[in-house]
């Protein structure tokens, strides 16, 4: 069989190649997207979820910009959640469970729908070139595929290693072949290439589990969505349970420790620092005499639960023993064991912001392959992959995201600028912008670039402007009503809310915390009113973000200020040789880091973990003149 050339081949069809594959061909590019496995695509490796916290974020984020994540986890969710709600509302995160067949499925349907992309099962074990340019792949049935740029997102499949007690074999998921050759080919072209290490914990038969004996986790009363657009929300759910270790299960699993994988050395990967197995968790944290587990289930007919914080690699007779003596679980049968995987990565200081690598041209890396963790930062890595490698071929502009525009452009950021030496995975404090990066305003922030380089929708461009339409108009009124207290006081005294002494504006009601913005509409008829003539699909999203924007004004417009002021000095040297431990107005953690990172600009500088925005402003009272 001989192929035509394509514009773009995307190598490895999980959640970073499905997302990089459908907006390149969205973008007009020419795609083939290679996979093991057709079946598997999309597959939810480990626990059927999506979202959390800031990975909900990153999902907004991906949905704002016209990715498919959102619309797929809404189409295949059993419960949803929103996180962290009696936080501000920078830190509320959205997380869906999965039905985790349907998932794949939804996301075979898309790629399947979109025009300009085409699907082949197949392995690719080798790239060719054009003198310093990819040209295109070689597959394990022995074809040639031309292309002008190839993206690859190779998960752990890359020399992965699956590991279960003394046990061990080639594998790139439990029953699946690793992918063998693109290492040391690209390790022969001057990359550097390392092992890091994940793992997944039992997955157990439903029916014996006892139930009754766990805490039942509901999902949320009135649930919301991932998706922007026009998916509905869950009118039905299905419950998730937690369960706790004990003093016995520990010591049940510390008679395997001679045997694991983890401690013997035999797996020389690091693992997830926020993610670690239950052997880890029990070595590291020995004081403690349990450890909280969540039950979730994998579908709405599937009888499979995933335990989520029991992952391990023992031997299989300590993983079932230490399960045996989980209160609800004396009975559990399992449909599958936990494993490790260890598996190359090739560190991401290697890459250009469009993830586009530095060592060859139009060769791109997202995903796993840059040494992330997580389906959401995935996703992402393959949606700007997969927009970057079209734009390029195109003759335009790259399109790049800063720390001040989105969780993504974070992600990206510290990939490319500090690299890792494990797992990463996203946080809410590895943004200094928390309040302006809300999961709320995700389309607001960014689907306007979207739609300027033609990914997101002309009815996506519609949606946003005219949200921002019925919030102003919406903002404008309770900004303009005014109030006197003989009309509001009982009502304050019944909300527990101080009484007044003069006239003031809703507005000034609404900044008090203990009320809210649905409290207010009893008092203020004309703004109740407004928000019925806002669309029904709309109207909670004007509601929450009319609220949120009074409430935290202030707090935005600092935040955006020193978000501008950082921008203005990005570039501002910093000198080579000096001596930070003398700028005593630093804090230690930040003088420290700048001796030991040595970095040649404000903002190279403002990018390092652990130096605050505040650390910034010193910096450039200091430097910037």
């Amino acid at each position: 069989m001989t192929f035509e050339p394509f514009d773009i081949v995307v190598v490895g069809a999980g959640h970073a190649g499905a997302e990089a594959a459908a907006a390149a061909a969205k973008l007009g590019s020419k795609v083939m997207l290679i996979t093991q496995m057709l079946d598997n695509i999309c597959q939810m490796s480990c626990n059927p979820a999506m979202g959390g916290v800031a990975k909900g974020q990153i999902v907004r984020e991906v949905d704002a910009l016209g990715g498919w994540s959102g619309i797929v986890t809404d189409r295949s969710a059993i419960q949803f959640r929103m996180l962290n709600l009696s936080k501000g509302p920078a830190m509320w995160s959205p997380r869906a469970q999965c039905d985790r067949m349907l998932f794949s499925s939804n996301w075979r349907q898309v790629l399947e729908s979109v025009p300009n992309l085409s699907l082949w099962q197949d392995e690719v074990v080798s790239l060719s070139f054009d003198g310093k340019a990819v040209s295109g792949v070689v597959t394990r049935m022995g074809h040639s595929i031309p292309a002008r740029a190839v993206v690859l997102t190779s998960g752990t499949f890359l020399n992965g290693r699956i590991y279960i007690g003394e046990d061990s074999w080639s594998g790139g998921r439990v029953g699946e072949a690793p992918a063998v050759g693109l290492s040391d080919q690209l390790r022969e072209l001057g990359f550097e290439v390392q092992r890091l290490k994940t793992g997944t914990p039992v997955r157990i038969d439903g029916r014996t589990i006892d139930f009754s004996r766990l805490q039942m986790q509901p999902g949320d009363e009135h649930p919301a969505k991932f998706s922007f657009f026009d998916t509905k929300p869950l009118a039905e759910q299905k419950p998730c349970y937690i369960a706790n270790t004990n003093l016995r299960t520990h010591d049940i699993l510390r008679t395997g420790f001679s045997r694991s994988p983890m401690f013997t050395g035999r797996i020389q990967g690091r693992g997830p620092r926020y993610c670690p197995s239950i052997e880890d968790k029990i070595d590291r944290f020995a004081d403690k005499d349990h450890h909280q587990l969540f039950v979730e289930p994998e579908g709405w007919r599937s009888q499979s639960y995933y335990l989520n914080g029991f992952s391990s690699s023992l031997p299989l007779e300590v993983q079932l023993e230490a399960l045996h003596s989980i209160e609800g679980f004396e009975q559990a049968r399992i449909f599958k064991p936990g494993y490790a995987i260890e598996y190359d990565y090739f560190p991401p200081t290697q890459l250009v912001y469009t993830l586009e690598t530095k060592c060859v041209e139009n060769l791109y890396f997202a995903g796993q392959i840059n040494g992330t963790t997580g389906y959401e930062e995935a996703a992402c890595q393959g949606l700007m992959a997969g927009i970057n490698a079209s734009l390029k071929l195109q003759g335009r502009a790259p399109f790049i995201l800063g720390r001040s525009q989105a969780y993504i452009g974070v992600l990206i950021d510290d990939l490319v600028t500090k690299g890792v030496d494990e797992p990463y995975r996203m946080f809410t404090s590895r943004a200094e912008y928390r309040i302006l990066l809300r999961q709320d305003n995700a389309d607001q922030r960014l689907t306007p670039l979207s739609y300027s380089i033609g990914l997101a929708s002309e009815e996506r461009m519609r949606r946003v402007e005219e949200k921002q339409r019925y919030a102003a108009e919406l903002k404008g009124a309770v900004e303009q009503i005014s109030v006197l207290p003989s009309e509001v006081n009982s009502w304050l005294e019944e909300h527990q809310s101080a009484p007044l002494s003069q006239r003031v504006h809703l507005s000034s009601l609404l900044l008090r915390p203990e009320l809210t913005f649905e409290q207010l509409l009893s008092i203020a008829p004309e703004v109740a009113d407004g928000l019925q003539a806002v669309p029904d699909d709309l109207r909670d999203e004007v509601k929450h973000e009319v609220e949120t924007v009074i409430k935290y004004q202030r707090y935005i417009e600092k935040e955006q200020e020193v978000a501008n002021r950082i921008l203005k000095f990005e570039d501002v040297p910093l000198p080579a040789d000096y001596d930070y431990f003398t700028l005593t107005a630093l804090s230690y953690e930040c003088r420290e880091k700048l001796n030991r990172y040595r970095p040649t600009t404000i903002g190279q500088a403002s990018r390092i973990s652990g130096i605050s925005p505040a650390d910034i402003s010193v910096l450039l009272l200091a430097f910037a003149r």
